[in-house]
């Protein structure tokens, strides 16, 4: 058993990785950026890490009073956490309202993420919003992942316990080891990052978007009965897309509620609602992420469904 984690502060390297450095881009028709990765045990960079980094990059050619609004991205190769990503931002328009920008994430020259990011002049228009759960769990009173990992001796039971910079609570029970209940295709998660956050908006953004890569998957996986612990599960997000509708803090507690209204093809269709605690729709998102298993998992997950 492991008493404590040998990593890094994890705010120190979430700051650490959205705090990118200027590059030549003289030769090329982008605007060049350098991140750093963060170690992972399968050696892998965390999607939502390259998707926040990207968005950061784009940011960067924006002026100030243009904050993002959407983002879509798509996942082309699996990234390598040992090494620096390089970001490209092209700058596609920039209208008396609205600024667009392209950025593509490299490894060893070929792109692992192209992404198209939006940005607006805050403005004054109608105003609607879903409403939030109700009836929803105190975060207080839901375990931790680090209390549901923190004693497991394995790499990643341990990076998930102790290394990421949210803390993750599942208000239905957890699907790291069993997928216990029904079988639905929902759930909902209490995220947060594990300190403060400085006051800068756009830096509350990007880490809304590192941190809306961790769960969005699930609800597939909870319709079918399988955990992440699965025998045979191979799984990677395909493609990313977020919106921004309200100003957010991620140091405070946020609802994040998703669910899967399609598989099919080895692939399953996620979207996800984040609230902040005063009910407020602060954002919404879309992925797709590639799901394969064992025959025999299939089988044996489909039984007792919904």
């Amino acid at each position: 058993m492991t008493d404590s984690p040998a990593v890094q502060d994890p705010m120190t390297t979430l700051l650490e990785l959205l705090d990118l450095s200027e590059a030549d881009g003289a030769h090329t028709d982008e605007e060049i950026f350098v991140g750093v990765s963060q170690p992972q045990p399968a050696q892998r960079v965390f999607g939502g890490q390259v998707l926040s980094q990207s968005l950061i990059a784009a940011i960067r050619t924006v002026d100030e009073n243009r904050p993002v609004h959407s983002m879509h991205g798509y996942f082309l190769r699996p990234g390598d956490a040992d090494q620096p990503i390089t970001f490209g931002v092209q700058r596609l328009r920039d209208g008396r309202s609205f600024s667009a920008r392209r950025t593509h994430a490299y490894q060893n020259g070929v792109p692992i993420l192209s992404m198209i990011a939006s940005f607006q002049v805050p403005d004054i228009g109608i105003d609607h919003q879903d409403q939030m759960p109700q009836d929803v769990p105190d975060p207080d009173s839901l375990p931790s992942a680090a209390e549901l990992l923190g004693k497991f001796d394995h790499p990643v039971a341990q990076s998930w316990a102790f290394g990421r910079p949210f803390d993750i609570r599942h208000v239905e029970s957890s699907i790291y080891l069993s997928v216990d209940g029904i079988r639905a295709p929902h759930q909902g998660v209490w995220i947060k990052t594990v300190g403060a956050m400085p006051d800068d908006a756009n830096l509350h953004r990007a880490a809304l978007a590192y941190a809306s890569d961790y769960t969005l998957l699930e609800p597939t996986l909870r319709r079918h009965g399988i955990s992440w612990i699965s025998k045979g599960l191979s799984i990677a997000s395909l493609d990313h897309a977020m919106w921004w509708h309200r100003p957010v803090r991620v140091d405070d507690w946020l609802l994040y509620v998703t669910e899967s209204p399609s598989a099919s093809g080895a692939r399953g269709l996620n979207t996800g609602k984040i609230f902040n605690r005063a009910g407020q729709l602060v954002a919404s998102v879309a992925q797709e992420g590639m799901i394969r298993v064992p025959v025999e998992t299939i089988t044996a997950g489909d039984q007792g469904a919904p």
